[in-house]
Order: structure tokens, then C-alpha cells, then sequence
């Protein structure tokens, strides 16, 4: 329990349809809503089927959902302990700053603690900036020495064959 009303749980199979809907509306506010590929029954798979390696939460308020988290756990050969990425974390407009955001990273980074891991950490796009202050607000640093690189697609297929 975070802010008055606020409650974080573990996401379910039942939850595939809202899960998705806030992808999609976290990819809309990311200017990138035709990059979704997934579908509802792609959700119920990766995030529930027996060999899902991510894991989703939820925040309601009194009942309602308003926002939603996916993490995974990540390795760091430096400190020879597991991490924890936050792949999204997103709160409906009506309800930001209602604490909503807060208590789901507080809640992910509990888990982080308790599990021993040496890290958490996610990306944020360069442009926005209200997430970037809400994420300094928090105490996370950038890591802007880092450079983020990524196949996919046609590109993938090809270097792997």
C-alpha cells in the first residue's frame, strides 16, 4: 500500500487486455504506437505462460486500475549478482502524481533489496523530460556513458544466419 487508496499486485493471465491497453497507450505518449506488434494472447504468453521471463504488476485505486509495471531480472558480471530492468512503467494521465508512479518503483525496487540484487535500472526516452525529473526525483542517476544498441527484425535474422 502506497498513497491513500493505492494498491500494487502481482498481474495476472486476467489482466492481458489491460496490460495491453496500456502498452498501448504508453506507446501513443512515446510517439511510437505502430512499433505495438503484440496482441493479447502475445501478453498471456510472455508474461504468463510457464517460460515467462518477465513479470508485470499492477496499481489500482480503489479497485480501479490505473497503471501498470513489466520487469525482468538481468545479470551484472561486475558485481556477480542478478539486477532488475524496468522495461515499462506507466501511469494513466488522469492519475500522475497521485503517488501512483512512485509507489510501483519503490515497490520494484523492495523487491530488488530483499532479492539481493545489485542493480535497477531501465531506459528513459532523451525527450522526456517529466520522467527524467520524476526518476532524478527518486535518486537514479544516467548512465550517460552508456550507448544503447539494438537488433531486431530483418536486421537480426540476418546476422544470426
Amino acid at each position: 500500500m502506497g498513497a491513500a487508496g493505492l494498491q500494487i499486485r502481482t498481474a495476472t493471465a486476467a489482466d492481458a487486455a489491460l496490460i495491453l491497453r496500456f502498452i498501448r497507450e504508453l506507446a501513443i505518449y512515446e510517439k511510437a504506437e505502430s512499433s505495438v506488434q503484440t496482441d493479447e494472447a502475445g501478453i498471456v504468453a510472455s508474461l504468463f505462460g510457464n517460460d515467462a521471463k518477465a513479470r508485470a504488476l499492477v496499481c489500482d485505486v480503489d479497485g480501479t486500475a490505473i497503471g501498470y509495471a513489466v520487469y525482468f531480472y538481468n545479470y551484472s558480471t561486475w558485481l556477480g549478482r542478478n539486477g532488475i530492468y524496468l522495461e515499462d512503467l506507466y501511469v494513466s494521465p488522469a492519475h500522475r502524481g497521485s503517488g501512483a508512479g512512485k509507489a510501483l518503483l519503490q515497490h520494484i525496487a523492495r523487491i530488488a533489496v530483499a532479492e539481493g540484487c545489485g542493480r535497477f535500472e531501465w531506459s528513459v526516452l532523451n525527450w522526456n523530460e517529466p520522467a527524467i525529473k520524476f526518476y532524478e526525483a527518486a535518486g537514479a542517476k544516467p548512465q550517460s556513458e552508456w550507448t544503447v544498441f539494438r537488433l531486431e527484425g530483418d536486421a537480426l535474422k540476418k546476422f544470426a544466419s
